[in-house]
């Protein structure tokens, strides 16, 4: 006998949607107001440092007070970290990666606050990392705070809700309301269900309408690439793939023995292991304050072409950005593996770009590409390489498809993206959270710590 359609479908208005979406929502403007805030006062910050950096390398009494202030911050820094370091220190998403897995859980507020503080003192003085790890840990604890004070919800709908939040402070911190559902359901949850993904969506999207009330609607890393990549040069994607899989490895490696370097530094405790980059970084920031922080500003700064490195002359074509590299990869890990909370996906896109100089430097000067598609290669160089490292090909595509405001480079992208993870594969390479989530050797949590 055939079912007719008042036996298949539900009755009107019996949909459970509606509360769904309400705590979604509820999530995402919350997370979206304190990550804006966030993200308001590193811009601001950064700016303040590219005054600073100057008026220190003219007067020398500046540098004194300013390393004075370094310590201060540091004895702050490490007061706050110290009840939850392990909570706190590096992106917080291995730790949220714990609390899907029944391996972790958290004092929602404690973190939230201990996080957003604690992100801002690291970050603002323009160690290189990123704040998007940050913006997720604290969506989730906005989530779990909804959850637990407001909703009163079981344990499925806390859940959700801290997977909205996951989602909410990643679109959040790059304007990527696509990329931060994508990324929660490719790399955090692995779980697909269509009326959580309805739910997640609308907590990336009403978290992305407050980010464009504080920074309008231009895409956060907004590069302008004009035209296609002519179809004669694919030729050469395979190779960049292949050497930013290679290098990608050698970022994961370096990332994963960092904890087990700064733990044999016995005479500085661990919750004040910041002052190590907080000093060394200063030459650097002397010698060019843009190389701090994150930081989508250096991005911008390479595209335009603004430190000369496409016009240099001789070798220097090549070993500018090389250099650059380096110091950007060295204090990138001193400052992850000094037991601060930031994250790493920016400072990551950072060395990807100078990568894609280096490529489209070489292409240039061998006649293989012409200037004008300097930009296409620095875009699909930053997107594999970031790929390879986080094995998240399809949500890097469309991170940087929304991050960049552009469409056209989605074909050179999956096909350099694809290489470089499989070489990074072929090596041995791990999903870079799930790595730093297995190398924090979390258990299962007994049934009562679950409930209590």
């Amino acid at each position: 006998m055939i079912k007719k359609a008042n036996q298949i479908l539900y009755g009107p208005f019996s949909s459970t949607i509606n509360s769904r979406l309400v705590r979604a929502i509820a999530v995402g403007l919350i997370t979206g107001l304190i990550v804006s805030i966030f993200r308001w006062i590193i811009d601001h910050t950064m700016q303040i440092l590219y005054f600073i950096y100057p008026q220190m390398k003219a007067n020398p009494m500046w540098l004194v007070l300013y390393i004075v202030l370094m310590f201060t911050i540091t004895l702050v820094l490490g007061k706050i970290i110290a009840p939850y370091l392990d909570q706190l220190v590096g992106s917080g998403v291995p730790q949220i990666e714990a609390i899907f897995l029944n391996e972790n859980k958290m004092p929602w507020w404690s973190v939230l606050w201990r996080k957003f503080v604690g992100g801002l003192l690291a970050i603002c003085p323009g160690l290189m990392l990123g704040r998007e790890g940050p913006c997720i840990e604290m969506g989730a604890m906005v989530g779990q705070g909804l959850a637990e004070t407001t909703f009163k919800s079981d344990v499925e709908e806390l859940q959700e809700m801290q997977e909205c939040g996951v989602a909410a402070g990643l679109a959040t911190a790059f304007s990527a309301p696509i990329a931060g559902a994508l990324f929660l359901v490719k790399e955090i949850s692995f779980d697909f269900k269509p009326k959580k993904v309805i739910a997640v969506l609308a907590a990336t999207f009403s978290a992305d309408f407050v980010t464009i009330l504080f920074f309008g609607n231009q895409p956060y890393l907004y590069l302008p690439v004009n035209g296609y990549l002519p179809v004669d040069i694919y030729w050469t994607l395979p190779i960049i793939g292949v050497g930013l899989g290679l290098l990608a490895y050698v970022y994961q490696y370096a990332l994963l023995s960092l904890k087990p370097w700064f733990n044999k530094i016995k005479k500085i405790p661990a919750i004040y292991h910041s002052i190590i980059p907080f000093v060394l970084i200063i030459p650097v920031g002397l010698w060019n304050a843009h190389l701090l922080g994150g930081s989508h500003v250096l991005i911008d700064d390479l595209f335009k072409n603004n430190l000369g490195i496409h016009a240099a002359t001789s070798w220097s074509f090549v070993l500018i950005p090389v250099l650059l590299f380096v110091i950007r990869f060295v204090f990138s890990m001193l400052s992850y593996g000094s037991s601060v909370p930031g994250g790493i996906f920016m400072p990551i896109l950072v060395l990807g770009a100078i990568l894609g100089i280096f490529c489209a430097n070489l292409m240039i000067k061998t006649n293989i590409i012409t200037p004008t598609y300097y930009p296409h290669i620095l875009v699909i160089s930053m997107a594999a390489y970031f790929g390879a490292i986080e094995k998240a090909p399809l949500t890097v595509v469309m991170l940087i498809t929304e991050m960049v405001g552009m469409v056209q480079q989605v074909l050179p992208m999956v096909i350099t993206v694809f290489i470089a993870y499989y070489v990074l594969d072929l090596l041995g390479g791990q999903p870079v959270y799930e790595a730093l989530r297995l190398q924090m050797d979390c258990h299962k949590l007994s049934d009562n710590k679950t409930k209590n």
